[in-house]
């Protein structure tokens, strides 16, 4: 059976990016909605007791989607801070020489997710070429279905930002780009360097221990 992840700050606390009402909605049900439809879907299916990121990898249909949903939320939490975070090293050589800049990244990236047609999520992944791309997912689709590594994204989903922002998701976007956990960033960065892919199913594994 998978569990609702903890959030990584305080859950009755608001951040500048999301309200208090905002992490209540989108948390406690939303993203609790997911972990209780991907346990549904599992009984009595092949794939049960198999790890979150081997059923991802396996799935389709309504199990992908909660499957999916439920690790791109686990994500997209450890990406948020309530405090401003420094650019690691590592990670701001490696977007400078990239993007040019970390002004120019954060740029492409906010535009990605505002030109993002419908539901969706926009990623900062290592791809299979050791290269830092940024791309936009549909729905439930995840990265790490393709060997993407991620190392950032942003829910661009409108149940991610209408409580707080109506329907002005370029607003959300540039708090959102004011609010990121670069800490967290440099860490999937550098694990991925290293593992590729491997390091998302060992990320998982620290959220959803088997």
């Amino acid at each position: 059976m998978f569990e609702l992840r903890k959030l990584p700050f305080e859950a009755g606390a608001s951040t500048p990016l999301l309200s208090k009402e905002t992490i209540e909605f989108h948390h406690g049900r939303h993203h609790a909605t997911y972990v209780k439809n991907l346990n549904a879907l599992l009984e009595g299916h092949s794939l049960a007791g198999k790890s979150l990121f081997e059923i991802i990898q396996k799935s389709d249909g309504g199990l992908f989607n909660n499957a999916a949903q439920v690790f791109n939320h686990d994500f997209y939490w450890d990406c948020i801070t309530s405090t401003e975070v420094s650019v690691g090293a590592e990670t701001k050589k490696a977007i400078e020489q990239k993007f040019g800049s970390i002004e120019k990244f954060c740029e492409q990236f906010a535009d990605s997710g505002a030109k993002q047609f419908g539901s969706g999520w926009v990623w900062l992944v290592l791809n299979k070429s050791g290269e830092l791309e940024i791309l936009s997912t549909s729905n439930a689709a995840t990265p790490i279905t393709d060997d993407k590594a991620p190392l950032l994204v942003c829910d661009v989903w409108e149940h991610a930002y209408y409580i707080d922002h109506r329907n002005d998701r370029v607003n959300y976007l540039k708090k959102f780009i004011a609010q990121i956990n670069w800490k967290f960033v440099e860490e999937r960065y550098l694990a991925a360097k290293t593992k590729g892919i491997q390091s998302t199913a060992e990320y998982i594994q620290t959220i959803h221990k088997g």
